[in-house]
């Protein structure tokens, strides 16, 4: 049985990598913007080359996840994990001190060394962390699991920059700091102590230590299945756009919202909350399952907020420089602070779900060389960034505002292109649209359908939207068999294709393309996929299953599997029923209901008649 997101931290299976991770992320927020503010504000660099050196410190901290990722994930996929960790946690201890070493002596080479140090440690820790979590989770509780990483992520990062800019505005920074990061990675061993063994996935793995063609070849690796390396791209263009953005924060309220450096902390930390909150409400939205229709509502989201923010930036009132308080009874405050926190909420909707897919898709001796493929192509992203915004700012002269419109628009072309070039994307956020507008739909019995290999369902047929629906039950993809006159519906169509579905004739209309469908039917029922037909051949026109055709027994004769029979109930009557005439219906616009399946039929007790009486059982009169 899964535990829910919030039970997760009660176990240690769960709550000893969430606190590791918690305190890790806590120091490095700490010394970034501590570091930042003292760019900014401090005067150890001149104030017309402030917005490079920002920028440099975002890109040394992430570069070496470009440069290193290769050789942590072969690391993480042949040793002990939780070895590993605890290994990392000690690095971190020998960085904090050397951290305040740099800021003692007032010296910025060293200071951005540090970051660099700081990006080496948490390059051979992300690997880890994220292949850990499948190895002590159950699927179902993926989705939580990665949403209680991300808000711990983003909670740490919030309590990170506050605590940074404390800091950094005492008079004894150095001790302050050096005191608080040492003490902060010594609990943080302590923390991974309790890390459960994970045993190496790949343990006979002969690690290349040739940082680039290691990288060649994982990232061909992670090329392989095309949904993981497109959840790869889009993981990592958040991060681009999530980097530049936060990147511009300090500089962007110092110059145009004419805050002090609370109101820095104001904005980063709606933004942080906001992301927080989309994370954890992703396992509620998506039902314990992993769910990636909800990541297209992220991106239209984000862009939305973001492209509201430029205009919000300039309908802000102008003045002198102003404190948190201040800025808040500022005309047009609010709305500034409502699309920092939009754009973070539907960030976490975006970023969630992706990194559970590749958790799910990845085959378990090669995950964390996958996980680390997509470190590197996010490192790559996020220097990427940092060089497009010194060029942007620093050479061309653009204002921040306008840089930042720019960004959310390029990430409308990304969100475009990679929902065309995978389509299940935009398919699976169809299906979530309708199974949480019109309809309110219940599941009963659905842990009967096997995890894996191939097998068939069988369930009655009331509305053109029934696939839709029991495909959005189902947490396993489904190919749907259906009747080619329904496939063809437009708008229809394009989600039935992104699901692979076979459309089929009866034999009397077209021979030639009913004998291919069967032919479709075995290669995918071989190749372990699950289908599933609707054996009355049409819809119901009286709101009663209709006689089971005996194709369903061809189906089983030529590739033996288990047959599951599945019921809708709630459906006749309803708005896309041929009660009282399709679409004819508006009182049943907003419909209850349910989902059923039951026992699998072994091969050899497969009948139509047999079938058809599940079928009615488990709908009973509820039609």
């Amino acid at each position: 049985m899964s535990t829910s997101q919030f039970g997760l931290l009660s176990q240690r299976r769960f709550a000893a990598l969430f606190h590791t991770q918690f305190l890790g992320a806590f120091n490095d927020n700490v010394f970034k913007q501590a570091l930042v503010l003292i760019f900014v504000y401090g005067g150890l660099v001149a104030a017309e080359t402030t917005d490079t050196f920002v920028n440099l410190a975002a890109g040394l901290f992430i570069l070496p996840f470009f440069i290193f990722s290769a050789t942590a994930g072969q690391i993480a996929d042949k040793l002990e994990k939780s070895q590993l960790v605890r290994v990392i946690k000690v690095m971190e201890v020998v960085i904090a001190l050397f951290g305040g070493i740099a800021v003692y002596l007032g010296n910025v080479y060293a200071m951005l060394a540090v970051l660099f140090l700081l990006g080496v440690q948490s390059t051979f820790f992300g690997p880890l962390k994220f292949s850990i979590l499948p190895q002590q989770l159950d699927e179902s509780e993926l989705v939580g699991g990665n949403a209680q990483i991300e808000m711990g992520t983003f909670v740490a990062i919030l309590l990170g920059t506050i605590v940074g800019g404390v800091i950094a505005a005492q008079p004894e920074v150095d001790l302050w700091l050096t005191v608080l990061v040492v003490s902060v990675a010594l609990v943080g061993y302590f923390a991974s102590r309790f890390i459960p063994d994970c045993p190496a996935t790949d343990p006979g793995l002969r690690i290349d230590w040739n940082p680039l063609s290691a990288t060649w070849q994982m990232m061909r690796d992670a090329r392989e299945n095309r949904s993981v390396f497109l959840s790869v791209l889009g993981i990592s263009w958040f991060w681009l756009l999530g980097s530049v953005v936060l990147a511009q924060i300090p500089n962007l309220t110092k110059t145009y919202l004419h805050g002090g450096t609370t109101v820095v902390t104001l904005i980063l930390s709606v933004f942080t909350i906001a992301v927080a909150i989309g994370s954890l409400t992703c396992e509620r939205l998506s039902g314990h399952k992993v769910e990636i229709g909800i990541v297209p509502l992220g991106a239209l989201g984000l862009s939305v907020a973001g492209t509201d923010l430029y205009f919000a930036i300039h309908a802000l009132a102008g003045g002198a420089e102003r404190e948190w308080l201040a800025f808040l009874a500022t005309d047009g405050a609010l709305r500034v602070l409502i699309d920092m926190g939009l754009i973070g909420f539907f960030g976490g909707l975006f970023i969630v779900p992706l990194y559970a897919l590749i958790q799910t898709r990845t085959p378990e001796a090669r995950r964390a060389r996958i996980i680390a493929a997509n470190n590197v192509m996010n490192a790559l992203f996020m220097v990427a960034g940092a060089g497009l915004a010194i060029v942007c700012l620093g050479v061309v002269g653009m204002s921040i505002p306008d840089f930042m419109l720019t960004v959310i628009l390029m990430n409308i072309a990304v969100a475009v292109f990679i929902f065309n070039q995978v389509p299940e994307f935009a398919m699976r956020f169809l299906v979530w649209m309708l199974s949480h507008t019109m309809y309110r739909v219940q599941q009963e019995g659905l842990e009967e359908i096997p995890e894996e290999g191939g097998a068939l369902i069988v369930c009655n047929h009331v509305t053109y939207v029934d696939a839709l629906l029991l495909a959005g039950a189902v947490k396993r993809p489904i190919r749907f068999i259906m009747f080619k006159p329904i496939y063809d519906i437009p708008v229809l169509n394009f989600v039935f294709r992104a699901g692979g579905a076979i459309p089929i004739q009866s034999e009397k209309e077209d021979k030639a393309a009913h004998d291919a469908a069967f032919a479709s039917i075995r290669e995918a029922l071989e190749a372990g996929d699950l289908l599933c037909i609707f054996p009355e051949g049409a819809l119901t026109r009286d709101g009663d299953i209709a006689q089971f055709r005996r194709g369903v027994e061809r189906i089983v004769e030529e590739s033996p599997v288990p047959v599951i029979p599945m019921a809708l109930q709630g459906l006749w009557g309803s708005f896309f029923s041929h009660a009282g005439g399709v679409f004819k219906n508006p009182s049943r616009f907003w419909s209850r209901v349910k989902v059923i399946a039951g026992r699998a039929v072994a091969p050899d007790a497969v009948s139509a008649e047999k079938l058809q009486s599940e079928v009615e059982l488990l709908r009973g009169e509820a039609a």
